[in-house]
């Protein structure tokens, strides 16, 4: 065998291995979790009631469950999240840095295999441009801020350009 058959031999082995563990390492396919919503169709009437009278909204003990703290933090967006963080345990550069941050995305869902998280600034001039050293910064606080096995946080301008990235 030539040395390039077994070098792409090796990458559809390892891109399959990949493949399975990331499908058995997923939200565990609704093991344990059950999914009780209806669709709004013939058994609900507007109004939220059901067809026999009953209604779906969750009893008021329900809705009280959780601190008042807690829901605002569940309500706040990934990027009002990392930045509470970093306002709370970050260093004066590193809290400069995360004022600019305008959008994070992928930072909800891990499986410490491949975790992939985007920052977006309001940085303009791509690697050329103000940004560049405050991205590191913003990577080393996410970095902070969410950890993982295997994973990479990449910072973009405000025109999508890359800035820097890291690992978290």
């Amino acid at each position: 065998m030539g040395m390039k058959t077994k070098v792409a031999l090796g990458a559809v082995v390892g891109l399959v291995v990949i493949g399975a563990v990331s499908a058995n390492s997923g939200d565990g396919g609704g093991e344990g979790k059950s999914d009780n919503r209806t669709s709004a169709g013939a058994e609900e009437k507007p109004g939220g009631t059901k067809g026999d009278g009953a209604s779906d909204a969750k009893p008021a003990e329900d809705s009280d469950a959780k601190p008042a703290e807690n829901k605002a933090a569940e309500k706040a967006s990934q990027a009002d999240r990392f930045k509470a963080f970093v306002e709370k345990n970050g260093t004066p550069s590193e809290k400069e840095a995360v004022a600019h941050v305008t959008k994070v995305q992928g930072a909800e869902e891990q499986n410490d295999i491949l975790d992939a998280a985007d920052v977006y600034t309001d940085f303009t001039g791509g690697l050329m441009g103000e940004g560049m050293g405050p991205a590191k910064l913003i990577a080393s606080a996410f970095a902070d801020w969410k950890q993982s096995e295997n994973g990479l946080v990449t910072v973009y301008d405000a025109d999508g350009e890359l800035l820097g990235n890291g690992n978290f």
